[in-house]
């Protein structure tokens, strides 16, 4: 539940994003769009597509011209301007008073209801209701007080259990008179028209971008303010989401609860068994027109081209080193703040990365992965039996 200062959604439309479409429209959209050739994304608008690919390139061609700060696009800089001109573009329709901001506008409309506003101490948003800061607390404290008595799992409101136990009972008396497709609770049906309308009534003060459900919203404001409300009780580290902090935790707890019906094999992640399962079937959607090479997922031939181009949109704002993929640029990022998520679970010794814990419980293991397949030697180690190998060669 997020900050509800008696404000309504604006309601406009946007770009069609949602992989929900059916295929005619999507396909109709894809024919009239442009599409970013780094990740792929789509936009009504040349001008859009221009303004996003800034996310990759690090560019920040919008310049104040008083303080010499820079921004990726024109709403930004505009918005950061009334700080310098104490433009006010916000007024409240009771006082008279102006406000450079449409949340502190709200916020004051509030105040002059005389609603009483009440405060998080952890990250201090307001909620007019005590009843919701209290709700709301418990995105940083982890706990969730409704069980359901049928299959055991809980959640942090009464209401969400509510929601839940339909499950259990089967109906889903709100249909969808476009599709027929049924939902158990109004609010799922609400956001499940918008697919077939194409709205997305919940925009983002900070850069427009506009949004089918208020959760989504939430979620990418915390782009903006940097906010990461769920802590790992392990390490201590921070994520913006509650689905992040839950994939972080399997790499403490190793837990892998995505099962390969074929070979038995197990991943920490869906999306990776998913790409997984491609090696059985053979499938290979996406070709480099350089090299011919084959890959399983948009995403992974995007980075693989950039070996042929040299690009390196993922730039350290510590120390200029540019990256070509982001988890590079990640992995680089904890050499500067010494973080060392990946802990053996034998000896307690951490890592940066995931890879050099994996190398390292070799040790303790004795297992020894990589073979000679003209003397039959083993490693534990690549860079070990990479050496091994030159042995052989100055035989012959």
């Amino acid at each position: 539940m997020e900050n509800e200062l008696c404000e309504k959604p604006v309601r406009i439309k946007t770009e069609f994003e949602s992989p929900g479409f059916p295929d005619e429209m999507l396909k109709e959209i894809k024919d009239t769009s442009y599409s970013c050739d780094v990740c792929s994304k789509l936009f009504s608008e040349s001008g859009h597509l221009d303004i996003h690919k800034c996310v990759h390139t690090g560019e920040k061609p919008h310049h104040c011209d008083i303080c010499g700060k820079s921004f990726s696009c024109k709403s930004q800089l505009l918005r950061h301007e009334r700080i310098h001109t104490q433009e006010t573009a916000f007024h409240c329709d009771v006082c008279g008073k102006t406000f450079s901001k449409s949340h502190t506008l709200n916020t004051h409309k509030c105040i002059r209801s005389e609603q009483k506003l009440h405060q998080c101490d952890i990250c201090d948003k307001f909620f007019s209701k005590s009843g919701n800061l209290n709700s709301h607390k418990r995105i940083h404290t982890g706990e969730k007080p409704y069980h359901c008595d049928i299959c055991g799992k809980s959640f942090t409101t009464s209401g969400a259990l509510s929601t839940h136990r339909l499950i259990h009972t089967g109906r889903k008396p709100y249909r969808c008179e476009t599709c027929g497709k049924s939902f158990s609770v109004p609010s799922k049906l609400t956001r499940h028209v918008y697919i077939h309308t194409g709205e997305k009534p919940y925009c983002c003060d900070f850069c427009g971008k506009s949004f089918s459900q208020n959760v989504d919203l939430s979620k990418h404001i915390r782009v903006h303010t940097g906010e990461k409300p769920y802590h790992c009780d392990i390490c201590g580290k921070s994520c913006s989401t509650s689905s992040d902090l839950i994939k972080h935790k399997r790499v403490h707890t190793e837990e892998k609860p995505f099962l390969c019906d074929i070979c038995g094999k197990s991943y920490s992640l869906s999306s990776h068994l998913n790409t997984h399962k491609r090696i059985h079937s053979g499938e290979t959607l996406f070709h480099c027109d350089v090299c011919g090479k084959s890959f399983s997922r948009g995403g992974i031939l995007n980075a693989h081209k950039r070996i042929h181009t040299g690009e390196k949109p993922y730039h350290c704002d510590v120390c200029d080193r540019s990256f070509s993929t982001s988890s590079s640029l990640n992995a680089h990022k904890r050499f500067h703040t010494g973080e060392k998520p990946y802990h053996c679970d034998i000896c307690g010794k951490s890592f940066s990365e995931n890879s050099n814990l994996n190398a390292h419980k070799r040790i303790h293991t004795g297992e020894k992965p990589y073979n000679c397949d003209i003397c039959g030697k083993s490693f534990s180690h690549r860079s070990a039996f990479n050496n091994h190998k030159h042995i052989h060669i100055a035989e012959k």
